[in-house]
């Protein structure tokens, strides 16, 4: 049937041919000025509408270019008014033109397409690729932070190359994944981690270089991303890198170079407080302070005051160079590109390096056959540290009691002799590296069979090799006390091909027809290696091969296919209104025999009101549009081989056997997504203000749950498709022109809402488990906080205060019962950009917000905890309860008494912050000057990254989300939300650069 479909539409669009006479050439010429100084505009992109024939105009404004007679010329340059002008008898056409204020001509990309922004019946944030450029950040998408209405992305942590996290519209998951699809030039890419040296999750998207791109588009509702079906649910993330333009050969060449420091430290005690509140806490419980310390190994009579916290951090420093050459003519256009980034964390021994080139090729062959190519050779390394919770961490030094020396005055060495291991000592005698090779590419050919029915057909593949390699040496305190080496090497090859027909009409001027139907396959195949051993010579021999022991090794392979047919009709009547209709059929490895394809359409209409003829009048509305969107899209974000009944090795002795590891579920298939959207975009005083507000309801069912089982049957638990949940909210964005002049002011605003509801799970709640407070429960928000109250502190004996039953306050913490106590899901987000410019000078501030989140800091049962035991504490818990009548929250200082140390809500706070995201102050040479030297363009710029942040959240950083809770399973992931655990700050950044145009 499927075949059928796409005949049908191959003979639907040729019936629907017309042919045109040709027309005799003529050589048409002008000159190309700006509408508001008179002066030439050189690079104008001057094309034969319909054709793949243009020029641009050089450096005077002036064009030459061979034309039919009735042909229509078409005018184009980024932030202009396009204009289209028919030929005639002319061949004199001199253009003038103006600033595009409006923005609405813009052309966006979509899913196997693209199309003009004031078309759109969907909702698509879009970010230029010259916003993102040059900002001092690993990864593309922290530059994408606060710039997009319903997007919210958290870094989590301030190591290098770590794991980020995106939600489009909030998570739609509870076991399986939440990140959205990402697609590269056309082509979905590895976006998960796939190394094992580390439980904390890396990120693939760091490999992608910021200033190839040229855009990105996020698909938030149905309508744009159903075209994506089974792997939409998530929102979309499409990136399309930069292509040559026909003109003369642009040379850029870019530099910048900056300092890092932590957005914030914290105050622990010095070696008088500690041994003040510790002596006090000993003597509380009725100890000898002295026996005490020494008992613990630690010095009485300590003359050291070491601040530990300090040394975990360094100052941090980042290089990048770019070079790029772009250009070409009617035949051949070019971008080639190369780019090195040199980075230094503000973690000790955290580094990361990319270094990538680029070639994107297209080639007319003549006026109907084109072909092109885009290349990208990437390598990555990243310098990786201990995960949160291991006490190699370089931030767990802050345990570490300040009466204790660094270095051990009997050695001259790193003091092996601390509290807990002094990992210092893993710097010069540890080493985590994970390299990554990569490339991203694909080729493709378009021909045009008929004026306006196009076939096109593209191969993209993204290989990507891994490499980790792990040594710790003999004093570490893994390593020792021969040493201890691990390797792991994966190749994941990831391989797509979509061959799709575009049929693109205009009937009788009012009707606007664009279909498209095609066929997608993709194949990805993963293969890992890995092996460890002991037994080292010394720590100069660090590979596998020089290891006594072999203690253990693997081998694995998995992968995945999914095959798609896919089609869309767009069509506009009268400029004015507009109907989408979208259908995708999947089928995937991932899910049970009897489920394997699924079906994921969607429709969406608009009505551009500011075009009816009783509003085209009005001196204040420039810009009206209702829309509205229905669709279904889905999540395959699980395992492999889910589905599948699987079995394990097992051995005895040197005798080998299989035994069952996971139940088969035949029936597993995809989650389902209903997504109802609503909007209006809207534009005042000739579009001056612009903006749009969105509502919207997601519904997610058939929910992809991990079920647990009762262990005694051998199985912990099945993969079944139980439950649903619903993320609704609002997004609202505006766009103004405050000032338009020669000093102009610009200011982009969007903020959000989105909340988020467990509906259903046809079972008992889940929790995090142990220390971790996270849960999902019917009627709650995915991963609320759910654990015993804290109610304070009694101030007439200094006890530690819960909630109980009844709501009444009570020091038998064992008596006390757990209930909801936060929600790590913030209630608002979005961001502010405003943009001054005047003559050479230009400003940019981008503002990013968070509110109405909880935080809860795990490691406060070790670092906020009265004394516990003798980690080093916060300075807040000086304000501990001294005597009958104090009033405070900390409780008395008593050594192991637990006096507040049970899991409660102590430690959760309020998440919400206010940062000063991104501020570039630049100037733009004067072009009579660096003409002189053979300059097209020349910019010198400082740019600040999270250089202020407002909080109340007392740990390091407020955008917190330790990945080591998460690195397990996505159910893991979803649940623990915003725990924080010796979790490091963000980097704030200072860079300088330069910008030069050839």
């Amino acid at each position: 049937m499927k075949r059928v479909i796409l005949i049908f539409l191959v003979l639907l669009m040729s019936v629907m041919y017309s042919s045109r006479l040709q027309a005799q050439d003529r050589t048409v010429s002008g000159r190309v000025t700006s509408a508001d100084d008179g002066t030439a505009l050189p690079g104008v992109n001057v094309s034969v509408k319909g054709t793949t024939s243009g020029t641009a105009t050089n450096a005077e404004g002036d064009y030459t270019l061979s034309v039919p007679s009735d042909a229509t010329l078409v005018f184009s340059f980024i932030g202009l008014t396009s204009q289209e002008v028919p030929v005639g008898n002319r061949s004199v056409i001199n253009v003038q033109m103006a600033s595009d204020i409006k923005s609405l001509n813009e052309v966006v990309v979509i899913g196997y397409g693209s199309q003009q922004k004031k078309d759109l019946t969907g909702n698509i944030a879009s970010v230029s690729g010259a916003s993102i450029a040059n900002i001092p950040v690993s990864s593309v998408e922290e530059s994408l932070q606060g710039r997009a209405a319903g997007v919210y992305i958290n870094s989590g942590s301030g190591k290098l190359g770590q794991g980020v996290q995106i939600r489009v519209r909030g998570a739609a998951s509870v076991s399986a994944g939440n990140q959205p699809l990402y697609v590269v030039d056309g082509i979905p890419i590895t976006s998960s981690d796939l190394g094992s040296a580390n439980s904390e999750l890396a990120n693939p998207i760091a490999d992608l270089n910021p200033n190839d791109i040229e855009s990105i588009e996020i698909l938030k509702d149905a309508s744009a991303a159903a075209i994506y079906g089974s792997r939409a649910s998530n929102g979309v993330v499409l990136i399309t890198t930069k292509k040559g333009r026909i003109g003369k050969t642009k040379i850029d060449l870019g530099y910048f170079t900056g300092v890092s420091t932590p957005t914030r430290t914290r105050e622990w005690l010095n070696a008088a407080e500690y041994i003040e509140l510790f002596s006090e806490a000993a003597e509380n419980e009725g100890y000898d302070p002295q026996e005490e310390f020494e008992g613990n190994g630690l010095p009485w009579n300590s003359t050291d005051d070491t601040d530990w916290a300090s040394e975990a951090f360094q100052t941090g420093g980042i290089s990048q160079y770019n070079l790029s050459l772009s250009g070409g003519n009617e035949k051949t256009r070019f971008f080639l590109s190369g780019t090195h980034n040199d980075q230094k964390g503000i973690i000790v021994a955290n580094e990361f390096k990319r270094s990538s080139a680029r070639i994107n090729l297209d080639h007319s062959i003549n006026q109907k056959f084109r072909i092109g190519t885009n290349i990208s050779l990437i390598r990555s390394v990243n310098y990786r540290v201990p995960d949160d919770n291991a006490f190699s961490n370089p931030l767990q030094l802050v345990a570490l009691p300040p009466i204790q020396p660094k270095i051990d005055p009997a050695t001259g060495e790193l003091n092996r002799n601390t509290l807990y291991y002094n990992n210092l000592i893993e710097l010069s005698n540890a080493t985590n590296v994970a390299t990554t090779y990569r490339t991203i590419s694909n080729i493709f050919a378009s021909y045009d069979i008929v004026p306006g029915l196009t076939f096109r057909t593209e191969y993209g593949i993204d290989f990507l090799a891994l490499d980790e390699d792990i040594y710790r040496g003999r004093i570490t305190e893994d390593g020792g006390p021969t040493g201890y080496g691990y390797s792991n090497q994966v190749r994941s090859f990831n391989y797509t091909t979509n061959n799709t027909l575009n049929y693109n009409k205009i009937f009788n001027d009012v009707h606007t027809l664009d279909l498209l139907g095609g066929i997608s396959y993709q194949e990805a195949n993963v293969r890992g290696t890995s092996v460890e051993g002991r037994g080292f010579p010394n720590d100069n021999f660090q590979r596998i091969a020089s290891a006594a022991r072999i203690t253990s090794g693997s081998s694995n392979e998995t992968g995945y296919s999914f095959l798609s047919y896919l089609a869309r009709a767009n069509y506009k009547f009268m400029d004015k209104y507009l109907f989408a209709l979208s259908g995708r059929i999947d089928g995937s490895s991932r899910f049970g025999q009897n489920n394997r394809y699924g079906f994921f359409p969607a429709a969406s209409a608009g009505w551009i009101l500011s075009e009816e003829s009783f509003m085209q009048n009005s001196n204040v509305l420039s810009f009206l549009k209702l829309r509205a969107s229905y669709g279904l899209t889905g999540n395959s974000e699980i395992g492999n081989f889910q589905s599948r009944g699987l079995y394990n090795a097992i051995f005895y002795a040197d005798q080998a056997g299989i035994t069952p590891s996971t139940i088969a579920s035949p029936d597993l298939r995809w989650e389902n997504t209903a997504q109802t959207d609503i909007g209006i975009d809207f534009g005042f005083f000739n579009n001056r203000i612009s903006g749009e507000l969105d509502y919207y309801i997601k519904t997610t069912r058939d929910l992809l749950l991990d079920v647990p089982l009762p262990a005694i049957n051998g199985f912990t638990s099945i993969t079944k498709n139980i439950g649903s949940l619903e993320n609704k909210g609002i997004e609202f964005v505006l766009n103004t022109q405050n000032l338009v002049g020669e000093f102009k002011w610009t200011t982009n605003f969007n903020i959000s809402r989105n909340r988020n509801k467990v509906l259903e799970l046809n079972g008992d709640p889940i929790e995090g488990g142990g220390r971790l407070i996270g849960r999902v429960a019917e009627g709650e928000p995915l991963g609320y906080f759910y654990t015993v109250k804290y109610a304070g502190v009694d101030p007439a004996n200094g006890d530690a205060l819960y909630y109980d039953l009844e709501g009444n306050k009570t020091s038998e913490y064992s008596s006390n019962y757990r209930q909801k106590v936060g929600d790590p899901n913030p209630d608002f987000i979005g961001g502010m950009t405003n943009t001054f410019s005047y003559k050479g000078f230009d400003l940019n501030v981008l503002t990013q917000f968070v509110y109405g989140n909880d935080l809860y800091n795990v490691a406060g049962y070790f670092q906020s905890v009265n004394a516990d035991y003798f980690d080093n504490q916060s300075r807040d818990q000086l304000k501990r309860w001294q005597k009958e009548g104090d009033i405070t929250d900390v409780p008395q200082a008593r050594l192991y008494a637990g006096n507040g140390s049970g899991t409660s809500s102590r430690w959760v706070q309020d998440g919400s912050f206010l940062r000063i995201r991104t501020v570039t102050f630049g100037y733009n040479l004067p072009t009579d000057l660096i003409k002189r030297v053979y300059l097209q363009n020349a910019r010198i710029y400082v740019t600040g990254q999270n250089l202020f942040t407002f909080t109340k959240y007392e740990g390091y950083d407020p955008e917190v989300n330790s990945t080591y809770f998460q690195g397990t399973t996505a159910q893991s992931t979803n649940i623990n939300l915003g725990h924080d655990f010796y979790t490091p700050p963000q980097q704030k950044t200072i860079t300088v650069g330069i910008n030069l145009g050839f």
